[in-house]
């Protein structure tokens, strides 16, 4: 436990022992109408250096590519992103659901804006609602077939970043900055939010980086001299693309008209934000009943300590992947537990392809999303892993249902607060 510890565990990335002990699972369900591949968080850790403009330029470049994406608007006190696109119809429902609203190149949106009755009308909610407006906006609103979801965040490491980064199974941020030298600082903070919630960073992105005088060609600093290489050497990171400042933006965002830009600028960004997550989701965008047994190929995953197979899945060091033919195995790896966070675990092994997952017990939580996933769950097992594998594809080992409630197991003894993450 940290030496600053203040108990509040919902507010914390930390992992400690107590932390472990309290553990809670903040993930948001998915409707189960929608389809979401990919989760991209926009983020900067001060407000005014356009992040809503670089997630609107983002969306349209990687729309442009054959891509649907969308635009989760998480800024629920100061949405712009309907304005961008000069969306002015609000988002119809149904008693359980919402639809998001398609821009004129079929870019799917859902902002708090698309719901007021005026969309001058202020937003004056207190923190808790905020958050929970968010979640509500990947729970109720059926995303259909979506690609790439852009999360346009608030600026700063408040309620609302943290509750997308411990509700939304984020796969990685792009955090925007602009070249004064406080941005490091910032920046900086932005980085080690993420850091601590185990959330990868893609790239940075500067906005402002230059003005280009139309009348001689010449590229004017108008900030002054950028910071940005320097804070993407100290935090080991890459600079995705620098934003002139160009009134064409201005005109294009105030007419609603901005997938009408032209430019390359963002083209490197969308490439890294591609390349971050290939060969991560090719499994998990098919279908669950093509991804089961193609050919009479399976992949199973075992939970587990070592060569054996943990007592409990949150607890599991190692996975060990056994791929098989029939009821041969023909290849063994072992992966090391990337760590653990809401709903990571199911995501990650269903983006490594695996089609069973074996445990001593788990959680209901994470039992829901492995269902959801189309991914069998064995549980009861025990005793070597290879063995359980192979007594899995000679149809001897069947599940016996071992799901721990209320962090607490049948027999009495504590998972830890990690068995149904």
């Amino acid at each position: 436990m940290s030496e600053n510890c203040n108990h509040q565990c919902g507010s914390c990335g930390e992992e400690c022992a107590e932390r472990e002990e309290q553990k809670v699972d903040f993930s948001a369900k998915l409707n189960e109408m929608s389809d979401v591949k990919k989760v991209i968080g926009v983020v900067s850790g001060k407000g005014g250096v356009g992040k809503s403009l670089v997630t609107s330029l983002l969306a349209v470049t990687l729309s442009r590519r054959g891509l649907h994406t969308a635009i989760l608007d998480a800024d629920i006190t100061g949405p712009s992103i309907p304005k961008a696109f000069g969306l002015t119809e609000k988002a119809q429902g149904t008693d359980n659901a919402l639809f998001p609203v398609k821009t004129k190149t079929g870019i799917d949106v859902m902002s708090v804006n698309l719901l007021l009755p005026d969309e001058s009308d202020p937003v004056v909610f207190r923190g808790p609602i905020i958050a929970g407006t968010v979640k509500q906006f990947w729970s109720d609103v059926i995303w259909s077939g979506i690609d790439y979801m852009l999360v346009d965040m608030p600026p700063g490491t408040g309620d609302v970043p943290l509750t997308v980064f411990q509700s939304l199974p984020v796969d990685g941020i792009i955090v925007v900055a602009s070249p004064q030298e406080l941005v490091s600082m910032i920046v900086t903070k932005a980085v080690k939010m993420a850091n601590m919630m185990h959330v990868p960073i893609i790239g940075l992105i500067e906005n402002m980086s230059y003005f280009k005088c139309p009348d001689n060609g010449i590229d004017y600093k108008i900030f002054g001299d950028s910071h940005i290489d320097e804070i993407a050497k100290e935090h080991d990171l890459e600079v995705l693309a620098r934003l002139p400042i160009d009134p064409k933006f201005a005109a294009l965002v105030d007419r609603g008209m901005v997938e009408l830009f032209e430019g390359d600028w963002l083209e490197g960004a969308a490439d890294a934000i591609e390349a971050a997550v290939q060969g991560k989701g090719t499994e998990a965008a098919k279908p669950a009943e093509n991804k089961k047994m193609e050919g009479n190929t399976m992949k199973i995953a075992v939970a587990s300590e070592g060569n054996m197979v943990t007592e409990h899945f949150g607890h599991c060091v190692n996975f060990n992947i056994f791929e098989a033919e029939g009821t041969a195995i023909t290849k063994s790896e072992s992966i090391e537990n990337p760590g653990h966070r809401p709903g990571f675990l199911p995501n990650f092994l269903n983006d490594l392809g695996v089609n069973v997952i074996i445990s001593g017990g788990m959680g209901g939580g994470a039992i829901e999303i492995f269902n959801e996933k189309g991914i069998e769950v064995i549980l009861g097992a025990g005793g070597d892993a290879k063995a359980a594998a192979e007594a899995y594809l000679r149809g001897e080992l069947e599940s016996t249902g071992s799901v721990c409630h209320d962090h607490i197991h049948e027999h009495g003894e504590g998972c830890g607060g990690g068995c149904g993450h």
